[in-house]
């Protein structure tokens, strides 16, 4: 009976990096490994392998939220890490252990699917995603994200942050990346996921913009500072 009424002890700091590292690395290995495959099988219909990309996408991206949101909060994006650290949700002295494992789940995803697809495993992309449309999509796509993740209730939030992404997949001329660590990942893929070195740096910045302009239509919403 004492053991019963023991609270469950959280997770310690070394298991949320650790979750972050792994559900980074899992999503961009969907991104990745989705795209090849979709690019592989669409026969040029560009159509059907972003419907492919996207679908799988959209469920990897729920069973991972699922699976280690109870772990590290299963932010697996630097731009929602630092937004959860201003709201007080996420301890300062955890943001820059969370981004550094998040980024480096990112390049090991994108490596992980080069493996499993026999290709070159240390790769850049040459796709250039730049020009003032991809980076008004990428403020869109993350400040959307961003008001899910602050306003969905908890039992349905897994689906409804993949459902987004899903969404913003096709509505978004950047076809949503919304995530600094997926679009330093994916530029270490020359696949049909991958981003350009050089269109990085815009697009991160297009990110972290969306993300703080999400986080103030969240206040907005309340007429009040959060009180959660």
């Amino acid at each position: 009976m004492l053991a019963a009424a023991v609270a469950p002890r959280a997770p310690s700091l070394a298991a949320r990096i650790l979750a972050e590292a792994l559900g980074t690395l899992a999503l961009l290995m969907v991104v990745i490994g989705s795209g090849i495959m979709a690019e592989r099988l669409s026969g040029g219909n560009t159509a059907i392998a972003l419907l492919a990309n996207a679908l799988a996408t959209v469920g990897g991206l729920y069973v991972l939220i699922e699976m280690l949101g109870p772990v590290s909060g299963a932010h697996f994006n630097p731009a929602v890490s630092l937004v959860m650290a201003v709201r007080g949700a996420l301890p300062k002295a955890a943001l820059l252990p969370y981004i550094g494992a998040q980024l480096v789940g990112a390049m090991l995803g994108a490596w992980l699917a080069h493996a499993m697809f026999d290709l070159t495993l240390l790769q850049f992309s040459t796709h250039v995603r730049s020009g003032a449309g991809q980076w008004i999509a990428e403020i869109v796509a993350t400040a959307g994200l961003v008001v899910v993740i602050l306003r969905a209730p908890t039992a349905r939030a897994p689906a409804m942050v993949a459902a987004w992404i899903g969404a913003a997949y096709w509505f978004t001329a950047s076809t949503s990346f919304a995530n600094p660590a997926a679009a330093f990942g994916r530029m270490f893929s020359d696949s049909f996921a991958g981003i350009a070195p050089a269109s990085v740096p815009a697009f991160v910045i297009a990110q972290l913009a969306g993300a703080f302009i999400g986080l103030l239509v969240h206040r907005l919403l309340d007429h009040s500072p959060d009180h959660d």
